[in-house]
């Protein structure tokens, strides 16, 4: 059953693994089966929710590749990495797979230059933010394509309906700066 409403909430300062597991926790108690769940990747989120369709939303894949390229990368393979990235939300699994494998293996040896330091004597990666881009990718790869593969379910490939709703909450919060925590809670009815 879609029902396209809040089903579970919880006010917390910071998203925590307990929390989900709280929220899930109790939507299965209520009778409800989770078909799919889409997140931002916290970090231990996807070995908490292993035994789920998980689908990493795309949009905050591709803003986390941003943050390690920057929007105006300068090296010709961060370029292609970005250029490959920016085309997750509006490709096809398999095209996007096969870019990115050819990629790594036409980066295969830049991705692995190192440098040695003076001072310590140990070797670092020339192109760390290059390489954490990669890794985050490759790791994230079978998380990205939940909804492509279970398009008959319905999973979105993206929270972008849910990230609408906190910046409605967000906004009209911070237009009563005044109200304590509790006030807030009962204002959005939370309480």
């Amino acid at each position: 059953m879609h029902t396209k409403r809040i089903l579970w909430r919880q006010f917390v300062r910071h998203e925590t693994l307990a929390d989900y597991k709280e929220g899930i926790d109790w939507l299965e108690r209520h009778g409800f089966k989770i078909e799919g769940i889409v997140c931002d990747g916290m970090r231990g989120l996807f070995q908490l929710l292993a035994c789920y369709r998980v689908q990493m939303c795309q949009y905050h894949q591709l803003r986390i590749a941003q943050r390690y390229l920057t929007r105006k990368p300068e090296l010709p393979a961060s370029i292609e990495l970005l250029s490959i990235a920016s085309s997750l939300t509006n490709t096809d699994a398999e095209s996007f797979i096969g870019t990115f494998k050819e990629w790594c293996e036409q980066r295969d040896s830049f991705l692995k230059e190192r440098t040695l330091d003076k001072r310590t004597g140990k070797s670092y990666c020339i192109h760390s933010s290059l390489q954490s881009a990669y890794l985050i990718l490759k790791r994230n790869m079978p998380y990205l394509w939940t909804w492509y593969d279970n398009t008959k379910i319905g999973i979105p490939s993206t929270n972008n309906a849910l990230e609408g709703m906190f910046t409605d909450l967000k906004t009209k919060l911070r237009n009563h700066p005044g109200l304590s925590q509790e006030q807030k809670k009962v204002y959005r009815g939370i309480l």
